[in-house]
């Protein structure tokens, strides 16, 4: 589903203040440029946000919680120098592995090494300085580092997926669709068009439909460590259809998130042949101004079916089709307006 944020500079409009109650409001015509100009608005958005969140990802870096499994050769009474940093078995599931743990000042405790700072550190700049420090009372000791158990680093997988909550980072780069996968995948109300990805406290919305439309793959975008991604319900982002149809209703999207002006239309029953005014189809949609934009389509022209089938509707969009003209539109819009910028519930369908 296409999200709040688009632009419709260059659009035709025009002002109408119907009754003095309402305001002046811009209605847009919907039309061939209209459409044109909207999908390339948004494929600009989504080439923006993939640039921003795809590039080179990082090694893996150790961090408080690791397990590091090490090896002196030829000395293997270090191997049995156990010490309180170190684990030798795993009874549940939640427990580390055998081998020498990072504790939560980042530390790392290893006989005749003594204490060594190894947070942010790749394994093989722990393996050299482990060998340094024991330079000092072996010839040349040749040290192997291993991860033993991956616990510093979690990203976080909610919402309408099958299995949400944690997920370890490891020594491959986790990407999105990996993150999902092991999730359990989507949920049947997932919304695969509305993701969103909550880094370094900003949340960026992703659309899956739309990056695979334009043949940008997913498998580029890659999590980092304290990443949280959030899978919304198509639930969440019906479209309200009322006015003279055959059935006011909430029309929910499709699994993939999309929902036209024509399937709205479709899911209420088409507009009523015996009282609508085919001529008068609006859309209103919030906008951050607090104004709403409201969107015009005549019915009643040739092409009108294959612009609504072509017109991406957003999240609690309110199509509304009159029955007797543009001043009653603006008086039902006077009484829409407030309940637009808080959000419709679908007690207003009732009305």
């Amino acid at each position: 589903m296409s999200h709040a944020g688009e632009t419709t500079e260059g659009a035709a409009s025009e002002q109408v203040n119907a009754t003095p109650g309402t305001p002046d409001i811009a209605i847009t015509e919907v039309d061939a440029a209209l459409i044109s100009r909207m999908a390339q608005n948004r494929q600009q958005q989504q080439r923006e946000l993939s640039q921003l969140l795809s590039g080179v990802p990082q090694a893996y870096t150790v961090g408080a919680g690791d397990v590091l499994q090490i090896v002196v050769w030829d000395h293997p009474e270090l191997a049995a120098a156990l010490g309180s940093s170190q684990t030798q078995s795993s009874p549940r599931p939640g427990d580390p592995l055998a081998g020498f743990i990072v504790d939560q000042s980042g530390n790392l405790s290893f006989p005749y090494a003594g204490t060594l700072p190894v947070a942010g550190l790749r394994t093989e700049e722990i393996q050299q300085r482990l060998s340094n420090a024991l330079a000092r009372y072996f010839v040349k000791p040749q040290v192997t580092v291993r991860m033993a158990s991956y616990r510093a680093h979690q990203v976080y997988v909610d919402g309408e997926v099958r299995s949400p909550g944690a997920q370890a980072l490891n020594d491959v780069p986790m990407t999105l669709y990996e993150a999902v996968s092991r999730a359990g995948g989507f949920n049947e109300s997932a919304d695969q068009s509305d993701l969103v990805l909550v880094r370094n406290g900003q949340s960026h919305p992703l659309n899956l439909t739309q990056m695979l439309a334009q043949g940008s793959s997913p498998s580029g975008l890659y999590l980092k460590s304290g990443d949280l991604l959030r899978v919304m319900s198509r639930d969440d982002n019906d479209v309200y259809v009322m006015g003279e149809v055959n059935k006011p209703v909430s029309a929910i999207p499709r699994r993939t998130g999309r929902i036209t002006l024509a399937d709205a239309l479709l899911q209420a029953g088409s507009v009523n042949s015996a009282t609508a005014d085919a001529a008068q189809m609006f859309i209103i949609r919030r906008s951050p101004s607090g104004t709403p934009q409201v969107f015009h389509l005549n019915g009643q022209s040739p092409v009108a079916m294959l612009l609504a089938r072509d017109f991406e509707l957003q999240s609690r969009d309110v199509v509304y089709v009159d029955g007797s003209g543009l001043v009653r539109f603006n008086r039902v819009l006077t009484l829409l307006m407030p309940l637009i910028n808080t959000g419709l519930t679908a007690g207003v369908i009732a009305k």
